[in-house]
């Protein structure tokens, strides 16, 4: 068989890279450990064939492994999340190819929406940093056309209420809770949610590894970076120095849940303040998880009570998530991917205006096959 002539420092960079040590990688390519490292020092030569897969495996196009020096990568957008007071550094390969993900879709989806004469979306920057919360809150709640909280149902409702709505105002809301596949799941601990900001196609990301009561906050909060017309990456930290991050965290927290009516409400001379949460949850229709973090916002409870909680309510969802039987595959995509975004591509490529592969790729590695099957599950 023939020989890829490959850089061997490019093995080692692309494996690193995908942050999987050299057992598990092992694993994965199918080899001993001692054979990976001879193929990693130039002991032994690889195939194209071994090559293409260890370029698969470590989630890197196979033209990289020919490079004289690893690609400067760095995120796209503003990175506005915290460790000790500091902006993480090094995001993992799944973060960076998912923000390379939404980026591509975005671009799209503009190209798409200026072909149609579309006019540029009236809500992105309506407001700066330098705004009032309550200016805010009030303006977003008029655009979105909702009260101060829901009066009935369930907080998960509102969740799918507000995505809809947000959706209506020409905002792309994506979630997902990996990269494609199982395999390369979004890391709740790096981040939570972006916002991808631009006058015709703005985007928000949110993590659904996370929590299903966290994602109520995180998704308001990413709308404030619209509002304000800022990109930026975030972890949801309490902790938080920047100025954004601080203005839409409490604009988050004011739009879900008004601080007077939460004081007026609130028993401090509970045996344990976590049973202020159901008559809460009943009286404002919003998660838990959402109503603790407004309790340590407004000095009910301690920074380690509310971190004690919410590694309770993260525990507790990943054992649910571990039993519980899934969607679809199709209701899952379409769970994932912005409504907006998929009618579009999907009628696209069913009209013959776009190549079905291309289709498939915007949509997370569809199988052209299989986008039929899609544009029945979304009702076209």
């Amino acid at each position: 068989m023939s020989k890829a002539h490959i850089n061997t420092k490019m093995l080692i960079w692309a494996r690193k890279r995908s942050g999987i040590d050299v057992s598990d990688f092992a694993r994965k390519c199918g080899v001993s450990e001692e054979r990976l490292q001879e193929w990693e020092s130039g002991e032994r030569p690889m195939t194209f064939n071994q090559a293409m897969s260890y370029a698969a495996k470590a989630y890197v196009p196979f033209g990289y492994l020919f490079l004289a020096q690893p690609p400067q990568e760095g995120l796209l957008i503003p990175d506005l999340r915290t460790l000790g007071g500091q902006g993480v550094q090094r995001p993992s390969s799944e973060l960076l190819d998912l923000v390379k993900l939404m980026l591509q879709r975005q671009e799209w989806y503009k190209d798409y929406l200026q072909q149609q004469l579309a006019e540029p979306n009236a809500v992105v920057g309506r407001f700066s940093a330098r705004d009032s919360v309550d200016a805010i809150v009030q303006d977003m709640r008029t655009q979105l056309g909702v009260p101060e909280h829901p009066k009935r149902g369930k907080w998960d409702d509102y969740y799918r209420d507000l995505v809809e709505r947000i959706e209506s105002k020409g905002i792309m809301v994506m979630r997902q809770s990996n990269l494609k596949h199982h395999t390369r799941p979004l890391n709740v601990d790096e981040f939570r949610g972006f916002a991808i900001v631009d006058e015709f196609a703005p985007v928000i990301f949110i993590n659904h590894a996370d929590a299903m009561g966290a994602r109520l906050f995180t998704l308001i909060h990413e709308l404030c970076h619209i509002w304000i017309g800022q990109s930026g990456i975030s972890d949801g930290s309490t902790n938080t120095h920047r100025q954004e991050e601080i203005l839409c965290n409490a604009v988050a927290a004011e739009f879900l849940v008004p601080a007077t009516e939460f004081s007026r409400l609130w028993h401090q001379d509970e045996n344990r303040w976590e049973e202020n949460l159901p008559p809460l949850e009943a009286h404002f229709h919003v998660s838990t998880w959402t109503l603790a973090r407004r309790a340590l916002t407004l000095g009910f409870i301690s920074e380690g009570e509310y971190g004690r909680y919410i590694a309770e309510q993260q525990a507790a969802y990943r054992r649910r998530k571990q039993s519980g039987s899934g969607p679809t595959y199709y209701q899952t995509k379409k769970a994932q991917i912005s409504s907006r975004f998929s009618h579009a591509v999907v009628s696209e490529a069913l009209s013959g205006q776009m190549l079905l592969r291309d289709a498939g790729e915007l949509l997370g590695g569809m199988q052209p096959a299989k986008i039929k099957h899609f544009a029945e599950e979304l009702g076209l």
